[in-house]
């Protein structure tokens, strides 16, 4: 009788992993929408694509009361254009496959799903417009990846961008960039605390939410840093700091200072030319670490509702200390 026990107890096991498995993953499929755009003969087919999915007048940035010649037109140039043609083939050549988006994409979801079980799968489609349309459009029930922006270094066209923006441009950080709009519905925030501390707490509960619901992506992917610059400033957090608070920074509120910080640039130059853009972005990303470090009960969904940001900062004990091994 012990043996039989024994048996159906490790049988129970196996069944309920196996459903915990299930539920560790949504599973995504993305629609290549893009073969039906190239696929057009006239304007009046796409037209006809913009009653289909009336999410593109959207993603185009086509106004709701604007009539569809505006855009179709000019996307039936672009599709109808040989060489653009020949772009999208390379583009899809280099997204043949996109197995490894989806899986991310379906196990990120599931991690979202266990914080928040109202959470419903959001349909994944693909574009290529000629960069007509948006890098991402991101809505609680639709995503749009245009394909076009994410060609990487070696693309024939690429997005008009500065050099230091365009790093984040390549297909590893489609997934991270993605996660971190979805993070922004449950990002909360006092609209009435404009401080640089505010901004930057948000900004690192948001880095926060991405690595939650995929651990297994880089940090240099989900800040956008190279991993040398990651490196570098984390071995000088402690300089970084001390600026910050030897200028008062953390409470400052005009809005030029704050971007200094915030903003995407080459080099935040005010403390060093080897220094990365944004540099307030990490400060407050490692903040939200340590308060989560501090606070090991607090979930996720919890963190993300929170909109003192005074609070998590005192909470996290932060100085400019490096994580303990």
């Amino acid at each position: 009788m012990k043996l039989i026990f024994v048996v159906l107890c490790a049988v129970v096991c196996l069944f309920l992993n196996a459903c915990n498995s299930q539920t560790d993953r949504a599973p995504v499929a993305a629609k290549r929408l893009e073969n039906e755009l190239f696929a057009a003969k006239s304007p009046d087919d796409l037209a006809q694509l913009l009653v289909k999915y009336p999410f593109l007048r959207a993603y185009l940035g086509l106004p709701t009361d604007a009539p569809d010649s505006l855009v179709t037109n000019q996307l039936y140039n672009n599709v109808s254009n040989a060489q653009l043609q020949k772009f999208k083939q390379e583009i899809q050549t280099e997204f043949s496959d996109l197995a490894d988006i989806e899986s991310q994409l379906g196990k990120a979801f599931g991690e979202i799903k266990a914080q928040y079980p109202a959470f419903k799968t959001p349909q994944v489609y693909t574009a290529i417009t000629g960069f007509l349309g948006s890098d991402l459009y991101v809505t609680d029930s639709l995503i749009v990846i245009g394909l076009d922006y994410f060609g990487g270094p070696k693309a024939t066209y690429r997005p008009q961008l500065y050099d230091y923006q365009l790093r984040r441009y390549q297909k590893e950080y489609v997934v991270a960039a993605i996660l971190f709009f979805m993070a922004k519905t449950n990002n909360k925030f006092d609209p009435a605390d404009q401080t640089l501390l505010s901004e930057m707490i948000w900004y690192g509960k948001g880095y926060e939410f991405v690595k939650h619901a995929a651990p297994q992506i880089p940090d240099s992917l989900i800040i956008g840093y190279s991993e040398q610059q990651l490196a570098d400033v984390y071995e000088s957090q402690q300089d970084v700091w001390a600026y910050f608070l030897d200028r008062k920074l953390l409470f400052q509120t005009k809005e030029e200072e704050k971007q200094r910080f915030l903003a995407e640039r080459p080099a935040t130059v005010e403390i060093s030319g080897f220094c990365p853009g944004g540099v307030g972005r990490w400060l407050g990303w490692r903040i939200v670490g340590r308060y989560l470090a501090e606070n090991p009960n607090v979930q996720l969904n919890e963190l993300m509702k929170n909109p003192n940001a005074r609070q998590i900062f005192e909470g996290a004990k932060y100085k400019g200390q490096k994580d303990e091994k």
